[in-house]
C-alpha cells in the first residue's frame, strides 16, 4: 500500500495538540491544555512502557476517579489481579499464558514500573476500583494457527508496516521517532491531565482514516472483544469507567458499532485450554535488541525518568558517575557538573524542552569519557538498559516443577539473577556438589539457566565453572519440562530414560550416560546402560566406538568424584575398549588424507580415555600371573600401527609418538623409525605426514625436537634433501605442523638449526642458556618442595 497523498485529512492536521515545546511558534512553551475529554467512558490511549504515558495515566485516573479500570490484557488474568498488591510483587513482571497441553506455546504481557498498565492496575487496587482485562483471551491467541495472525508490527497483505509513532513524528517534522516521543510525552508536563490523551486520540483517528484499521486482521478481532467487555462494564458501572489501551485502538473503542457485528467477528475462533500466572521479567528483556516486539530501547533510562522526583538530568549524571567510579575511573563532582551543563546546552541548541537520552549520552562521552566510547558502553549496558529483575509472590500459580525448583534454589542459595555471573564449584563440598547436580539436571531438561565454561574447573575433576543468567523465557522451559515429572530429579530421570530408549546411535547414548552421572541420576542409569550395551553390541564401526569411549571414560572419572557406583558402566567401557583394540588396526588401513586426520583425533581421544579405565579382574579359570590390562592391550595396538606399511603416515607417526611419551618406545627406536619414514625411498608427502603425526599438534612435539638432537637432525637432513619439485607440495603440511608451536619453541629450533650439529656428539643445545649436556640432578631436585606444596602432597621419606 502506498502512502496516501492529498485530501482534506492528514496526520499533520490532527497533531497540533502534540506539538513539541520549542517548535516554531511556541518556543519553550508546553502544549495547551487541549480539549476536555469526550463524553462517555474515559479512554486513555498510551504507548506501552512509556513513563510519560504512565504519569499521565496516574494523573487522569486521580482526576477522574473511575469505579472500574479496564486494561489491555488477557481476561483470564482477572483472577491474578489481587497478587499485584502483594508487597513481594515488584516489577518488571509479566503475565505468562501457556497452553496446558503444549506448554511451549506461550505468550507474555510484560509490565514495568513505568508501564501505564501497571500504574493503572496499582491505582485501581489502591482505590478499591474494579480491575478487568479486556483484550482477546489468551485461549484464542495461543490457538491461532492462521499465518496472518502474526506479529502485530506487520501489516498482513499490504506489504507495509504502520508505525504510528514514526508517522506522527514525520508529520511533526522529526526524522527520529524516539526523539519526537520524548519531546512531546516523556519530557513534557501538562496542567490538564486529559490533554495528551485527547491529542493522541485525535492523531490516531487521522492515521486510521489514512491507513484504515492498520491492516492487521487480528486488530479488528481484538477491538471487537474490547468493545464487548467495555459494554459489559458500562452496564454495571455506567460511564464511570476508564480504559487503558494502546493509543492505536482508541478510535475503534470510541466508534459506535453493533453488538451483533462484534460477536460475528469473534465467532468460530480457535481455542485451547490455557493457564496464566505472573513471572519475573527483566529490563534487558524489555529492550528492543532482545527481540521483544513491543520493547523499548532504554528501559533503564525510562525507569529513571519515571522515578526521579525532580532534576532528572542531575540525578542521572550522578548515577553514571557512581557507576564509573566503581570501575576505578577517576570521575569527580566537577565531571558531573560539567556533564549536566553540556547536556543542557545541547538541548537548547537542538531545540528540545529538556535534555534527553541523546544529550546525556553525548555529554557523558565528551566529559566523563574524554571522547572515548568505552565508558559509554558500560553505561548503556548497566544503566540505559540495566539488569533489573522483578519478583513475584510465592502465592502466584505455578506448575509443581517450578515450585520444586524454587525450593531447591532457596535451599542451595542459588538466587536467580538477571545479570550474568560466574559460579565456581568445588565438588568436594556437599552444597557445591548439590548445586552441580541441579544445574546438570536442568540442562538435561532443556532449562538453560547455567552453561558450563572453561575456568578453574577445567584443571581438575573436582571443580566446575558455570555461567548463570536467569531469563524470563526459562519459565516457559520449566512449564514444558513439567510434563516429565513434578520434581527436578524425577523429571530429569524420566526424560533421560525416554531419550535412551529413543536414541538410535551410540554417541548419543554415551553422552546421555555422562549427563546422568554428572546429574546424579542413579535411577536413570539402568535404562541408559541397557540401551548403551544394546547399541554397542550392534555397532561394528570402529570410528563410532572410538567416538563413544572418551565420554564413558569421563563418566567413570566423574562418578569417582561424585561417589557414584559406576561398576556397570565400567564393564561397558571395558568391552568397548576391547573391541576398539581388535578392530582399530584394520580400520586404519587404506584411508585418504581427510579420513586419516579424523582417525588421528579418534586415536588421541581413545589413548586419553584408556588411561582412565580400571583394569578388569581376571576370570576365575584364568591361569595365575599378571593379567593384561587395557593400557597393555592398547600399547600393542599402537605398536601394530607403527609397523603397518598400509597405515597412513600421519597415523604411524602419531602411534610412535604416543608410545614414546608412555615410555614404551626407546628413544633410539624412535630415531630408527623416523629414519625409515624419512628415507629417500619414501615419497615426500608421506614423510611429511609422518612428521605431522609425530611432532604435530599440541602434544609438545616442538620441545621434543629441542631436546633430542638426533630427531632434529633427521628432520633437518630430510628437509634439506627434498627435491625442489616436491618441496612445494609438502610445504603447506610442514607449515601447519610447525606453526602450532609456541613462538619461543620456534625461535629455539631456528637457533639450533642455524648452529648446526654440535661437536663431539654433545646435545644440540650445548652452549645455549638454560640447556646442559646432561641432567643436573641437584637443580632438578630443588623444585620438588615447591611441587609438593602446589599439589598438597608429602615428600617421600
Amino acid at each position: 500500500m502506498t502512502r496516501p497523498t492529498g485530501g482534506p485529512v492528514t496526520p499533520r492536521t490532527r497533531t497540533a495538540g502534540l506539538a513539541a515545546p520549542g517548535t516554531p511558534g511556541t518556543p519553550g512553551r508546553p502544549p495547551s491544555a487541549g480539549p476536555a475529554p469526550a463524553a462517555g467512558p474515559l479512554v486513555l490511549g498510551v504507548r506501552h512502557h512509556g513513563p510519560g504515558s504512565a504519569r499521565a495515566v496516574a494523573a487522569a485516573l486521580e482526576a477522574g476517579r473511575p469505579k472500574a479500570v479496564l486494561i489491555e490484557g488477557p481476561p483470564e488474568a482477572d483472577a491474578l489481579v489481587a497478587l499485584a498488591a502483594d508487597e513481594e510483587m515488584r516489577p518488571p513482571v509479566a503475565l505468562l499464558a501457556h497452553a496446558v497441553d503444549d506448554p511451549g506455546r506461550a505468550a507474555f504481557w510484560p509490565m514495568a514500573e513505568f508501564s501505564p498498565e501497571w500504574v493503572a492496575l496499582r491505582w485501581a487496587l489502591a482505590h478499591g476500583a474494579e480491575v478487568r482485562f479486556v483484550d482477546l483471551p489468551a485461549a484464542h491467541t495461543l490457538a491461532a494457527t492462521d499465518p496472518t495472525w502474526g506479529d502485530e508490527d506487520e501489516v498482513a497483505g499490504q506489504g507495509l508496516r504502520v508505525d504510528p509513532i514514526a508517522e506522527l513524528a514525520e508529520a511533526a517534522g522529526y526524522d527520529d521517532a524516539e526523539r519526537w516521543w520524548e519531546d512531546v510525552v516523556e519530557l513534557r508536563g501538562a496542567a490538564d491531565p486529559f490533554a495528551p490523551f485527547e491529542a493522541l486520540a485525535d492523531a490516531m483517528g487521522a492515521l486510521r482514516e489514512a491507513y484504515g484499521h492498520g491492516g492487521h486482521p487480528r486488530d479488528l478481532v481484538r477491538e471487537a472483544h474490547m468493545r464487548i467487555r467495555l459494554r459489559a462494564a458500562q452496564k454495571e458501572f455506567g460511564d464511570d469507567v476508564a480504559v487503558v489501551c494502546g493509543a492505536w485502538h482508541v478510535p475503534a473503542l470510541r466508534r459506535a458499532s453493533r453488538v451483533t457485528a462484534d460477536r460475528a467477528l469473534l465467532k468460530g475462533l480457535p481455542k485451547v485450554k490455557t493457564e496464566l500466572t505472573w513471572v519475573p521479567w527483566t529490563h534487558r528483556r524489555l529492550a528492543r535488541r532482545s527481540g521483544y516486539g513491543a520493547g523499548i530501547d532504554a528501559p533503564g533510562w525510562y525507569a529513571h525518568l519515571f522515578t526521579a522526583p525532580d532534576r532528572p538530568v542531575e540525578r542521572w549524571m550522578t548515577k553514571v558517575a557512581g557507576l564509573l567510579r566503581e570501575e576505578d575511573l577517576p570521575i569527580s563532582s566537577a565531571h558531573v557538573i560539567e556533564a549536566v551543563r553540556l547536556a543542557d546546552t545541547l538541548a537548547v541548541l537542538r531545540g528540545r524542552p529538556l535534555p534527553g537520552l541523546g544529550e546525556t549520552t553525548d555529554a557523558v562521552t565528551a566529559v566523563m569519557g574524554d571522547g572515548s566510547d568505552v565508558p559509554l558502553g558500560l553505561v548503556r549496558d548497566r544503566l540505559v538498559v540495566g539488569d533489573v529483575l522483578g519478583t513475584v509472590p510465592p502465592g502466584a500459580p505455578a506448575v509443581p516443577l517450578q515450585r520444586d525448583l524454587e525450593r531447591l534454589q532457596r535451599a542451595l542459595r542459588l538466587k536467580p539473577e538477571a545479570h550474568e555471573r560466574e559460579l565456581e564449584l568445588d565438588l568436594r563440598k556437599d552444597n557445591d556438589a548439590a548445586r552441580s547436580r541441579l544445574l546438570h539436571r536442568l540442562r538435561l531438561l532443556g532449562i538453560g539457566w547455567g552453561t558450563p565454561v572453561a575456568g578453574r574447573g577445567s584443571t581438575g575433576t573436582f571443580r566446575e565453572s558455570w555461567r548463570l543468567r536467569w531469563e524470563p523465557e526459562l519459565h516457559v522451559q520449566v512449564a514444558e519440562a513439567g510434563v516429565w515429572g513434578t520434581t527436578v530429579e524425577a523429571a530429569a530421570t524420566a526424560k533421560a530414560a525416554s531419550q535412551a530408549a529413543a536414541a538410535d546411535d551410540l554417541a548419543t547414548v554415551t553422552a546421555l550416560a555422562e549427563q546422568c552421572l554428572l546429574a546424579g541420576l542413579g535411577d536413570a542409569l539402568p535404562a541408559v546402560l541397557h540401551a548403551l550395551a544394546d547399541r554397542a553390541a550392534l555397532d561394528a564401526d570402529v570410528a563410532h566406538l572410538a567416538q563413544a569411549l572418551p565420554a564413558l571414560a569421563r563418566s567413570l572419572r566423574y562418578g569417582d568424584v561424585r561417589a557414584t557406583d559406576t561398576t556397570a558402566l565400567a564393564e561397558v567401557a571395558a568391552g568397548l575398549a576391547e573391541r576398539i583394540c581388535v578392530g582399530l588396526p584394520p580400520a586404519c588401513t587404506g584411508l585418504d588424507t581427510d579420513a586419516a586426520a579424523d582417525m588421528r583425533d579418534r586415536i588421541d581421544a581413545v589413548h586419553t580415555a584408556i588411561a582412565l579405565l580400571p583394569d578388569r579382574p581376571a576370570p576365575a579359570d584364568a591361569p595365575a600371573g599378571p593379567g593384561e590390562g587395557p593400557a597393555e592391550r592398547w600399547g600393542g595396538v599402537l605398536r601394530r600401527l607403527v609397523e603397518r606399511e598400509r597405515v597412513p603416515g600421519v597415523l604411524r607417526g602419531r602411534a610412535a609418538r604416543l608410545l614414546l611419551d608412555e615410555g614404551r618406545l626407546p628413544e633410539g627406536e624412535a630415531a630408527r623409525l623416523m629414519g625409515l619414514a624419512l628415507s629417500p625411498g619414501t615419497p615426500p608427502a608421506d614423510a611429511a605426514a609422518w612428521i605431522e603425526g609425530f611432532v604435530g599438534g599440541a602434544s609438545g612435539g616442538g620441545l621434543l625436537l629441542v631436546h633430542d638432537e638426533r630427531l632434529l637432525g633427521l628432520v633437518d637432513d630430510w628437509l634439506g634433501a627434498v627435491p625442489a619439485e616436491a618441496f612445494t607440495d609438502v610445504l603447506p603440511l610442514l607449515r601447519r605442523t610447525f606453526a602450532a608451536y609456541e613462538p619461543g619453541v620456534r625461535r629455539t629450533l631456528g637457533e639450533l638449526v642455524a648452529r648446526g650439529p654440535a661437536a663431539g656428539g654433545s646435545a644440540a643445545t650445548a652452549g645455549i642458556p638454560g640447556f646442559a649436556a646432561d641432567l643436573d640432578g641437584p637443580r632438578a631436585d630443588a623444585v620438588l618442595p615447591l611441587l609438593h606444596l602446589i599439589l598438597g602432597t608429602e615428600a617421600a621419606v
